[in-house]
Order: C-alpha cells, then structure tokens, then sequence
C-alpha cells in the first residue's frame, strides 16, 4: 500500500441491510491514494453494495464512508467530477461512434471534446474512434467503458469485474491497461472473479462473504500467512503412496490423475528427496496462490 497519511477512502463500521438481509455487517476498512485495491468474494458477499455506498449511490444504515476527505451521500456534485465509474452494465449512446460518444460523456462534466481523444489513446481504441459503438467487440466495449469513467481524469476509478466475459487475449490486453492506470497513480478500487489478476494487480484485497471482511493484506502476505504451501505433481508411476508418506517434510498426500500429489511447507527438502528418489524431470511446482488462500477461506476444498 503506497504510504499516506492522506487516505482516499475510509469506511469506518459501515453496514448495510435489505429487511432481515445484512448485506455488509460492520465493515472498517482505509484505502490509500494511489492504492490499487481489489475487493473479492462469492456472489451475494456484500461487494457490489459495499462500493455502491462508496460511490453515493446507497446511504449506509450505520457508520461511515468519507472518499477524498468528502461524504458521498446525500448525492455530493462536488465528489462526483473527482470519481469515475466503469460496471459491468455500462450504459452508452450505441448510435454514436466510439469517440462520439466520449465527447458526449466529457461534455457532461463541461469538458472540451479533446480528452476523448487522449481517453481513446490510453485504452488503445485510436483505431476505432470511428466505429460505432453498437459495433465494437466485446473487449473494446469493456475499454470503451474504462475510457467512459476516465475521461474526465477523475483520482479515484471504480471497475466492477472489467474483464469478465472477455477471452484470454482480450483479457491480457485489458490487464496491461489496468497496470498502466495503477503506473499513473490513481486509486483503483477492483472487483474481479478472477484471483489470478487480483495476485497480479492488487497492492492489497479484502475477501468477503456474508457481508464481513474475512481477511485483508497483500497478496503477497495473505498467502505467506495461509500455510497453504506448495504442490509438487509426481508423474504417475514414479512414487508409491507408501514411499510419498515417508518423505520428511511431506504434509499430505493426494492423487491427479494417477500422478502424486505431495502438500508441503518445506518445498526444498522434499524437492531433494525427490531428487534422490528418483530424479526431478517432469516434477511440476505448484506455489499456494490467492486462489488457494480465497478457497481455504470459503472452506472449500482446494485441487
């Protein structure tokens, strides 16, 4: 987390119900200025209401939510120019060109219709300025809706699952546009299905379900901290089970497809016993990753 005395967004004790549903329950979290924060959990863990009361669209019923030292709600028009928001439902003028529509979109905050242009540049779709939107790809139509919510250089952005539905290389195109909106230093707040660009991308995450925060930190210390430990894949008929439970530092044993699995907090030594057994060729390495620490979490069991 970049070091600031100057949060971009404080939640202090916030919580939120539908009738007897408690969609966020308690929740106290500060994020930095310049902090790409991601937040992540099962549908229904409280995420999408949590970042509706940051942005003003919901008033909490308890606590606190304060973004850029400012209160979002009642609706804050002083707050609004300085936030931008991509959805996963963003709504725009499909009859208009690409560029059109961002021109319409700055001339809403009383912008000149030259930062569509440099919007385009930053998201890669200088070279469908002129293509209407209704017949831009789905990946461009996720850039185009990261361009809607930056146009207007905002400090805080809000993307809610930006690359959900996109193929893998839309998806890898999108993620190098992220990391180029976490280089420019803007506060980032990220929702995402995926935990491999959470791992990659997030400085910090919280993990929810039920409405609470189950753990918060880096990715980097969420995994040191779950003792989840490293998988080594032994193909298939190059380890009995018998021989596998009699490695040092071995912490369980399972089976993939008739290849060994061994559980192990102390990847060096069992990698030399390996190694003295019978030779490391095709031994596959599998590092604990946020995956593992999210599904440990959620008590579900993990491959």
């Amino acid at each position: 987390m970049p070091a600031t005395d100057d949060p971009a967004i404080v939640l202090d004790s916030v919580s939120k119900s539908y009738g007897e549903v408690r969609a966020v329950d308690d929740v106290t979290v500060s994020i930095g200025r310049g902090e790409f924060f991601g937040m992540l959990g099962p549908n229904g863990a409280g995420k999408t209401t949590l970042i509706e009361m940051i942005e003003g669209l919901r008033t909490p019923d308890r606590g606190t939510v304060r973004v850029l030292g400012m209160s979002p709600t009642p609706r804050n028009l002083d707050l609004l120019p300085k936030i931008g928001v991509q959805t996963q439902r963003s709504a725009f003028f499909t009859r208009l060109t690409a560029r059109e529509h961002l021109v319409t979109v700055a001339a809403l905050y009383g912008l000149p219709a030259s930062v569509a242009d440099r919007a385009l540049k930053l998201v890669g779709l200088t070279d469908s300025a002129d293509i209407r939107v209704t017949n831009v790809s789905g990946g461009q139509r996720q850039r185009l809706a990261i361009a809607s919510a930056i146009v207007h250089d905002p400090q805080v952005i809000f993307l809610d699952e930006p690359t959900a539905a996109l193929d893998p290389q839309a998806r890898r195109d999108l993620g190098q546009l992220l990391r180029e909106l976490k280089a420019g230093g803007k506060t980032i707040v990220y929702t995402t299905h995926h935990l491999d660009e959470a791992q990659a991308l997030c400085d910090r995450v919280a993990i929810l379900a039920a409405g609470r925060v189950l753990a918060l930190d880096s990715p980097r210390e969420l995994i040191a901290r779950s003792g989840v430990g490293t998988r080594l894949v032994v193909p298939a008929g190059r380890l009995s089970a018998e021989q596998a439970g009699q490695i040092d530092g071995v912490d369980g044993i399972d089976f993939e497809d008739g290849a060994v699995v061994l559980r192990t907090t102390q990847t060096a030594r069992v990698l030399a016993a390996l190694g003295a057994e019978g030779g490391l060729d095709e031994v596959e390495t599998r590092p604990a990753t946020l995956e593992d620490v999210y599904l440990q979490l959620m008590g579900a069991p993990q491959a």
